[in-house]
């Protein structure tokens, strides 16, 4: 063999070397013939399997909600790159990553631990059954069994399958029936074994660009090592225990309200006599939240201060996008939000402060 030829032969197996790895992105998408129904089932009862991976997000949702809100609003209005490593809904790991450093949550059974690389802080908490949204909720297996939660056959129906992280993915569409919510559409594409989603795409209104993605940038369906998934920060880490996770907890917790069961026609979700209620199922989804007067009037005054804020006797209403969020004024504060349209949002409202009760009263 001539130089020449050995040398061309070495180049040929160190550009394989190189794109072997890439050869999967770089194939087309298989044609899958599993039905939307099959398929939005699949993503249902997803919850369970085990995955990993490395996911971006970017969500458009601009809200002026405040300091107490305000990782609320950076979820939903800003780019994030997500590392995650998931073994079931008890155990997983989902890290933030900044140019800082890494910002991670961790879940062990009923605990959740909160890690703060800057300020080299972990603090530990009790999982509520109600909480504000966190970055758990963005990676696309828990935004699909969200979006799709309570969804019927009758409305999904199938996309082409598009390359996903290497994968193979059929896509499927959710049209809500509901005329309560402001999402026009959702689609996803899903690991057809697995039913886990490799991308979400929520749309409203007659946009074509989307007011959130998340999506896999690296997926892998093998479970995650236990180291992976475990509390393993070393050095000066400052430890605490706190008993609530978030402004919603505390007041679920500790405000001496009890809400209904129901309000603008849509349903409790959660079980008890907190004075937080999560309503609806799915897209057509809202929160309610009492506020102490402080943080009722810092938030009043971040509504206030964007231009398509709408204040009124009842309180005041900000739209931005697909969410609604409201303020009650009239005595006792509480705010509501989500992705339901403006009259929903007030109805909901007036039932709330009509029928909101003291605990320990019978409603």
């Amino acid at each position: 063999m001539t130089p020449l030829r050995r040398w061309s032969l070495v180049a040929l197996v160190a550009a394989l070397v190189i794109l072997a790895p890439l050869l999967p992105r770089l194939l087309p998408a298989s044609a899958s013939d599993v039905t939307a129904a099959e398929l939005l089932s699949r993503v249902q009862t997803s919850g369970e399997r085990a995955y990993s991976g490395y996911v971006e997000t970017d969500g458009a949702v601009q809200l002026a909600v405040g300091d107490d809100f305000s990782d609320l609003a950076e979820l939903f209005g800003d780019r994030m790159r997500l590392r995650v490593w998931w073994q079931d809904e008890d155990a997983w790991r989902v890290n933030r990553l900044l140019l800082s450093g890494e910002e991670d949550l961790v879940h062990d059974g009923e605990r959740t631990t909160s890690y703060d690389y800057e300020r080299a802080r972990a603090v530990t908490s009790r999982d509520p059954e109600i909480r504000l949204p966190r970055t758990s909720d963005l990676v696309p297996p828990s935004m699909g069994r969200i979006t799709t939660d309570g969804a019927g056959a009758e409305e999904v129906s199938r996309l082409p399958a598009r390359r996903i992280a290497g994968v193979s993915a059929p896509g499927l569409r959710l049209e809500p029936t509901s005329e309560q919510t402001t999402i026009d559409h959702v689609d996803l594409w899903v690991d057809e074994d697995t039913g886990l989603a490799l991308r979400v795409e929520v749309y409203a209104g007659a946009s074509s660009t989307p007011v959130l993605t998340t999506a896999f940038r690296e997926f892998s369906a093998a479970a995650p090592e236990p180291a992976q998934v475990a509390d393993t920060w070393s050095g000066q880490v400052e430890r605490d225990f706190d008993d609530t996770v978030d402004l919603a907890d505390a007041a679920n917790q500790y405000a001496p309200f009890r809400v209904p069961r129901r309000v603008a026609g849509l349903e409790r979700r959660t079980a008890g006599n907190g004075a937080v209620g999560v309503y609806g199922t799915g897209v057509t989804r809202l929160i309610a939240v009492p506020l102490r007067e402080g943080d009722a009037d810092d938030l009043r005054e971040s509504l206030l201060g964007s231009p398509a804020a709408v204040a009124t006797d009842a309180g005041t209403l900000l739209a931005v996008g697909p969410v609604s969020v409201f303020l009650t004024s009239e005595g006792f504060s509480y705010v509501l939000a989500g992705t339901v349209t403006d009259e929903t949002l007030l109805r909901a409202a007036e039932d709330i402060v009509a029928g909101v009760r003291l605990r320990g009263r019978f409603e």
